[in-house]
């Protein structure tokens, strides 16, 4: 509880001394998949973002899952200045998923599970006026997934024999899009 309360003083600190934008992924948006976030300044040319992203979808096709969620907590160094030009960013955050993989799209085939990634985002960002920004990135990295795979046309139990979980580790491009940014302060 301590470390929650440090955490917290600490976010308001920062945010009354600095910029703050709340984001909205106008990309993902386009296909319903929402993705919000945070960012505020923490240092002349840093910043600290925080998006979290969710798939609702049942399925694309009828039969393959595609629900997901992200949280995404991120270190960003702007090398011009803050919320103007190119920037950095590193990461690392959890998700829960029950999705078909990229390499079982021609299968019956999915997996339900958790996970996380460590990766880097690049970015840049664009200001439109006083208030609002665009920023527009790519990011990816490694993704550990921990998952029980399953089939999706109705034969029961697991496809894979994993005495627990089965994991899986890939480098994936797992984030991007054009953030509309507002400026609260």
């Amino acid at each position: 509880m301590k470390k929650v309360l440090i955490l917290f003083v600490i976010f308001l600190s920062a945010h009354s001394q600095s910029q703050t934008y709340l984001k909205f992924n106008t990309a993902t948006a386009a296909i319903l998949v929402p993705n919000i976030g945070i960012e505020t300044s923490i240092g002349e040319k840093t910043t600290f973002s925080v998006d979290v992203m969710a798939s609702f979808w049942e399925s694309f096709n009828g039969h393959s899952p595609m629900k997901f969620y992200t949280l995404t907590p991120e270190i960003r160094y702007h090398f011009k200045e803050k919320y103007n030009g190119f920037y950095v960013g590193l990461h690392m955050g959890p998700d829960i998923y029950e999705i078909q993989k990229w390499n079982y799209w021609e299968t019956n085939k999915y997996e339900h599970g958790f996970g996380y990634r460590v990766g880097a985002t690049v970015g840049y960002n664009i200001k439109l006026n006083d208030k609002f920004l665009l920023d527009i990135f790519a990011g990816g990295g490694w993704h550990q997934g921990f998952y029980h795979g399953y089939y999706n046309d109705g034969t029961p139990g697991r496809y894979e024999k994993a005495k627990n979980w089965n994991k899986s580790g890939e480098w994936l491009p797992y984030r991007g899009g054009v953030m509309l940014s507002y400026k609260l302060n």
